[in-house]
């Protein structure tokens, strides 16, 4: 069992030996023409970038996006952000007893228990086609697909079962709100709602890399899924056109704007909620995230976030609460 500190652990001006996966890594050139390492490296915690100046040596040949690395470094700061100053760098071998898995994060819900959720929002779709054509889309290696990949590849649910947990979180949200206005077709959002990513089943991949297929850079989530809903519908008989229509509207439209990679905006009531929900469970989990990653910074801020645009406040920690409150 693999026992050192998380990146989350380690402190500036701290020397460590550590085994993390390599996400990124890039050989670059310095101003004066010197090979350098660039590099992204991750643990189940978080990911740190890390350079490694001196790169004229072989150690680092053939080690790509995935692999384990053992790594001797220094802890450093860099615009606010700790990142690795690597003095050695070598491939894991079987002797060191580790795996990619080992450092995959995962979602801290209980799997078994989002599993039951899943099959319950299916089975709680009463028009039959839709139900069937969740059943057939949600089910044999598209299935296990679907449960294990991250919702995205770093900015939010990014980790092992991450579009699962954020699919879930939509469809509550989809539900609650069902249940406020009953003109909503209930069936029609939570179809909209556990099919809105399908598409990243193949856009993205579930190894240690999380990076983009080819197939995933080339069509995008929502073209794929708009694509796979289509043609299981077209197997189903008596499937209806408006039906299909209104629900691959959904999947076109969960993003919102055309700006946001939407290929139309919303145009049915069920569209909106399902764009609402989605953008609430994305950014509520990714500012958890963000906030997390930087929760010792002494500033009591994040850094300036290039996606919301902003800065978020870290809370104090329970104990700091409490003596604020009674002293």
């Amino acid at each position: 069992m693999l026992s050192q500190k998380t990146i989350q652990e380690i402190k500036p001006d701290e020397k460590v030996r550590l085994f993390l996966v390599v996400q990124k890594i890039e050989l670059k050139k310095t101003r004066s023409n010197k090979d350098y390492l660039d590099l992204v490296l991750r643990d189940k915690s978080a990911s740190v970038s890390a350079k490694m100046w001196d790169a004229s040596g072989s150690e680092h040949l053939g080690i790509t996006a995935g692999d384990v690395v053992a790594v001797d470094a220094s802890v450093e700061m860099f615009n606010e952000q700790k990142q690795l100053k690597i003095f050695k760098i070598r491939p894991a071998t079987k002797e060191d007893n580790v795996s990619a898995e080992d450092f995959l994060p995962k979602s801290n819900r209980n799997f078994d228990e989002m599993i039951k959720e899943l099959d319950g929002f299916i089975d709680s779709v009463k028009n039959k086609y839709l139900n069937e054509l969740l059943s057939e889309l949600l089910s044999g290696e598209r299935r296990e697909k679907y449960l294990r990949v991250p919702a995205g590849k770093a900015w939010h649910h990014s980790y092992i079962h991450g579009l699962l947990e954020h699919t879930l979180e939509i469809a509550k949200i989809c539900d609650l709100i069902s249940s406020f206005h009953p003109v909503l077709n209930r069936d029609l959002l939570i179809s909209g709602a556990l099919l809105h990513d399908f598409g990243k089943t193949e856009e993205l991949k579930s190894d240690a890399s999380f990076d983009y297929t080819d197939k995933g850079r080339l069509l995008g989530h929502i073209v794929i899924a708009a694509i796979e809903i289509e043609k299981t519908a077209s197997q189903i008989d008596g499937f209806p056109k408006d039906l299909l229509e209104k629900l691959i509207h959904l999947v076109l439209s969960h993003q919102g704007k055309l700006e946001n990679a939407s290929p139309v905006e919303p145009k049915l009531i069920e569209a909106i909620a399902l764009y609402h929900a989605d953008e609430l469970s994305a950014q509520t989990n990714a500012y958890i995230q963000a906030v997390n990653n930087e929760k010792d910074n002494a500033t009591g801020w994040t850094r300036f976030l290039q996606i919301p645009k902003t800065m978020l406040m870290i809370p104090k920690k329970e104990e700091e609460i409490k003596e604020t409150l009674f002293d």
